[in-house]
């Protein structure tokens, strides 16, 4: 019986765009690819939020949502999760939260606050556009704020999903599938796609260790 050789193509490459062809593996892990660049791989987002004045229409918890929905440019190699981070604080410390503070005003007129507004304590970690709106302030309106970033997954929120991916049957040749992730802006799509890959290989690590060691169990028995 032939051994099929799982093969990968890269269609198309760029910071924001990765297309993949690949050939020889089943559907379904074609599919859990997929499922870990949504739910597995970290970004960056606004999770708490200080209020410091909002005399803005919108209701504090509506801002908050809005912000926490505005992608974050993401370092994984400078931050950790919050549960892995051995600083043990609540509030987290500078190696796995940010500091991003908006300070608005509307003075003789109306203006839109935009996310180029905000100012974080660490230049890296920033909004993917400086032009994503945020709130409308009338004449004499303001808002000011103190929020704080952390790594998540998006099994955990929306606010953590670092792109959007597709799994299409190319069927040429038959087994083939193309995979196709668009980053939200946080990193680019290629490192999506690898951290991925990693953490569902890491996965069936943990099972083969697991299985193993039930294995042993059973014979000292």
């Amino acid at each position: 019986m032939a051994v099929i050789v799982p093969k990968i193509k890269v269609l198309e490459e760029s910071d924001e765009k990765v297309s993949l062809q690949l050939e020889g593996i089943d559907r379904s892990y074609a599919n859990a690819i997929r499922r870990f660049c949504i739910s597995e791989v970290p970004a960056m987002a606004i999770d708490d939020i200080v209020i410091l004045e909002n005399s803005s229409v919108l209701y504090d918890e509506i801002l908050a949502h809005r912000l926490g929905m505005i992608p974050l440019k993401t370092d994984l190699e400078r931050y950790v999760l919050p549960e892995k981070c051995d600083c043990g604080n609540p509030l987290g410390c500078q190696k796995c939260r940010v500091l991003i503070v908006l300070d608005a005003a509307a003075h003789d007129k109306p203006r839109t606050v935009l996310s180029g507004d905000l100012v974080s304590e660490d230049r890296e970690i920033r909004p993917v556009s400086p032009n994503i709106p945020i709130v409308k302030l009338a004449a004499g309106q303001s808002v000011k704020l103190e929020a704080y970033a952390r790594l998540g997954r998006a099994k955990e929120h929306a606010k953590w999903q670092p792109a959007t991916i597709s799994v299409l049957v190319d069927g040429k040749p038959e087994g083939s599938y193309i995979l196709k992730v668009e980053s939200s802006g946080s990193m680019p799509a290629k490192e999506i796609v690898t951290r991925a890959i990693e953490k569902l290989e890491e996965k069936f690590q943990d099972l083969h260790n697991e299985v193993a060691s039930k294995v042993e169990d059973g014979k000292s028995e």
